[in-house]
């Protein structure tokens, strides 16, 4: 029997999969949020599509919560300045890397873009090697 969080974990899956071959299929977009994050800050011309993508994923989250009555998860860092740190590095990865995880990851493996496939799979490699090292050296965040 499956447990209730895989159930979840399918469901949401399959929601994220069905929302970016919408996307791809009726605009031709790619479902990555930096693009588009940087598209709805930068970009007058293009900015309303953008707008309501970005605020129908603060939504969909919303309504997770209220038809779930699940708590939102506790921030894992107490200092806001090493959040800001944290999202100007992952800002400079995604620049450098041309693009973030759900842009690679989701939209661009199933495209099957070597360069995507080579991006992701430097995401999940440094992933691994953060926690392991953060595990090694004991920090505590």
């Amino acid at each position: 029997m499956l447990d209730e969080s895989l159930i979840q974990a399918l469901i949401g899956g399959l929601i994220i999969g069905v929302s970016a071959s919408i996307l791809i299929l009726l605009s031709g977009r790619i479902a990555g949020i930096s693009g588009i994050l940087n598209g709805a800050l930068f970009n007058s011309g293009d900015r309303l599509w953008r707008i309501l993508f970005l605020g129908g994923l603060l939504f969909g989250g919303f309504l997770c919560h209220l038809f779930t009555g699940k708590p939102s998860p506790e921030l894992a860092i107490n200092s806001p300045w090493l959040a800001i740190a944290g999202g100007l590095i992952v800002g400079y990865g995604v620049r450098l890397g041309s693009g973030c995880t759900s842009g690679h990851g989701i939209c661009g493996i199933a495209r099957l873009s070597k360069r995507s496939i080579a991006a992701t799979l430097c995401f999940i490699a440094s992933g691994m090697t953060t926690v392991a090292l953060i595990k090694m050296i004991g920090a505590v965040i």
